[in-house]
């Protein structure tokens, strides 16, 4: 039985932020609301948000995606359909701003119409299949690229049809798929066999010609991303929860992370940081931001000095209160206002809930803290899309 999604204010209790010399630079925050999403043992596995903030999408363990107003956190509807575990959702392309795509270890990646919650669209992997990550690209992001067991699979959005399946470059499952941004031609993939490959997908696609470099981490990869003038740099975490940055244009290794849980760890005086969730890049500021948590579900972000031999500060940010299990999916969004207040973000975990952070110069809300240097500026807006062949 479902509960109906309700919002709550939660209190909170004093903590203070470690005793560094940018403390006159932190910026209270807290805790306003949190939902519980069902009854039972559900988890929250991934929040995703609309460019344009008004509408979130909410992955759960019930193969269900739920949706959300990111600004009032009242609850808008579900899309339900896949019979196995959704493994990535996304608002894909601006082209179909009203579309959510999602897909599944059911074999098959799904889109919904989030004004009636129905599917209006399903393209199948094949019988046995998982597809774990997606991405739309090519010049006007028709190019649908999908990760799957060891292969990596493109479809065109417009048809739905097969145009390419890439088998010989990986040898396990493939985690990540990510159009590079500003590079909508290149493709970065990343596997549990430790490899990042980098493809050129203008033109016919194959295996031998579309390969342009392999970088080999030597784990399992769990996440990829972004960052850097043009994105020109990757960050890596791993399955063992290290982390590492790279350069796909020349392949080379920045720096290497090895034991960032101790880091971290030593940064704060909270409890030892059990896992990394994430890793987040503002370009205004050249800033990134590891995300670690522990499993009581406190959560730090650390700031990462990719300069030199590397280093991990002292965490910027620290959201307590909120969770009472391992936090699976942080959604950053400090540009959004909400009642004269600053909202920071939603957080979603394995206990089921999903929390939402903002600042407030209210003395009584002074559980959290955050540096005033996290502060996110309103994204630029994005050049139209031209309509070309992808």
């Amino acid at each position: 039985m479902e509960e109906d999604d309700a919002t709550t204010s939660t209190e909170m209790d004093v903590e203070q932020p470690p005793q560094t010399n940018h403390n006159n630079s932190f910026k209270r925050f807290g805790l306003k609301n949190s939902i519980q999403t069902n009854f039972g043992e559900d988890y929250v596995f991934q929040i995703v948000a609309k460019d344009d903030w008004t509408l979130m999408g909410v992955s759960l363990s019930t193969n269900a995606v739920k949706l959300y107003s990111p600004v009032t956190g009242q609850h808008i509807g579900d899309c339900r359909g896949h019979t196995n575990t959704i493994n990535n959702v996304s608002f894909s392309t601006p082209l179909s701003p009203h579309v959510l795509h999602s897909c599944s270890s059911d074999a098959t990646i799904r889109a919904w119409d989030t004004r009636t919650f129905k599917q209006v669209s399903c393209i199948n992997a094949g019988h046995g299949q998982d597809v774990f990550s997606f991405s739309f690209g090519g010049e006007s992001e028709n190019l649908l690229a999908a990760g799957c067991k060891s292969q990596i699979r493109f479809w065109d959005w417009r048809n739905q049809k097969q145009v390419a399946c890439l088998e010989d470059s990986h040898m396990d499952d493939v985690t990540q798929v990510h159009f590079v941004p500003n590079h909508k031609n290149k493709l970065v993939s990343a596997s549990e066999d430790g490899l990042i490959c980098m493809f050129d997908t203008s033109g016919s696609i194959n295996d031998e010609d579309n390969l342009d470099s392999v970088i080999n981490v030597g784990t399992s990869i769990g996440k990829v991303g972004f960052l850097g003038d043009s994105y020109q740099k990757l960050w890596c975490l791993t399955n063992i929860e290290t982390l590492s940055l790279w350069d796909w244009k020349d392949g080379t290794n920045v720096v290497n992370f090895e034991d960032p849980r101790s880091l971290a760890s030593d940064s704060w005086n909270l409890d030892h940081v059990d896992y990394f969730v994430d890793c987040q890049y503002s370009a205004e500021s050249e800033s990134l931001w590891l995300i670690g948590g522990t499993n009581a579900g406190t959560l730090g972000y650390f700031p990462v000095n990719y300069g030199g031999t590397g280093s991990i500060g002292h965490p910027e940010a620290v959201l307590g209160g909120g969770h009472t299990d391992i936090v699976r999916s942080v959604l950053p969004m400090s540009s959004v206002k909400r009642e004269n207040s600053r909202i920071f973000g939603w957080s979603g975990g394995e206990d089921g809930r999903l929390c939402c952070w903002f600042s407030d110069d209210s003395t009584e809300i002074n559980r959290s803290w955050i540096s005033s240097t996290m502060a996110i500026k309103p994204s630029k807006e994005r050049k139209k899309i031209r309509h070309q062949p992808y």
